[in-house]
């Protein structure tokens, strides 16, 4: 068939696409937020995102790219929301990000069960996600480091991109002890973490 022989595509018909691509996903982050991630199946979701199977899987083709862009658009907004301060150090950023993440478990419940089967086979979305995110964050971090190295704010004789790794690993590692219990020492964990961290 010649590109001439096919039906010319409806006007607006994109825009609508994606005007509903994000009608979806602004849900999806409302359900997940209040519930969480505990009916897992692309079809439970379509029904508590009030939409039908064949709508989630034409806009997003499997559970785990809905998910993935589910979690990606929260952080999106986050950074839009909350900028970070040029003056902010890698901890405070993972401090202000665990404040506002207390106020939505459901999404950092989704967010760890993604990073948990970026680890297993057979699932390229997730790890995808996760080995991305956690290098540019660890860029973004480790560039902070040293501006603050060279602002005399942070120790001089700590490796910067071990530092950004140390911070996440922090960061994530008290995440998950606050979902299991919203008892753990999450800011005095960190507020430790940058006290060590502090130029002498």
């Amino acid at each position: 068939m010649t590109d001439e022989a096919l039906p010319p595509r409806p006007r607006g018909s994109y825009a609508k696409g994606v005007a509903r691509r994000q009608e979806i996903l602004d849900r999806a982050i409302e359900v997940f937020a209040e519930r969480g991630s505990d009916k897992t199946s692309l079809r439970a979701i379509a029904q508590e995102v009030g939409v039908t199977h064949a709508a989630l899987t034409h806009h997003f083709g499997s559970l785990e790219a809905l998910l993935v862009e589910v979690y990606r658009e929260f952080e999106r907004r986050g950074d839009r929301d909350d900028p970070h301060s040029s003056d902010a150090t890698p901890v405070g950023i993972m401090q202000e990000s665990a404040r506002r993440n207390r106020t939505v478990a459901g999404l950092v419940q989704l967010y760890s069960m993604l990073v948990a089967a970026a680890l297993e086979e057979g699932h390229p979305a997730a790890r995808d996600f996760a080995t991305r995110r956690f290098a540019a964050l660890r860029h973004e971090l480790a560039e902070l480091v040293r501006g603050h190295q060279r602002d005399g704010v942070l120790r001089e004789d700590v490796d910067p991109d071990a530092v950004a790794a140390l911070v996440i690993a922090a960061s994530d590692g008290l995440q998950t002890q606050w979902l299991l219990d919203p008892d753990a020492p999450q800011d005095e964990a960190l507020a430790l973490l940058e006290k060590l961290l502090a130029h002498p």
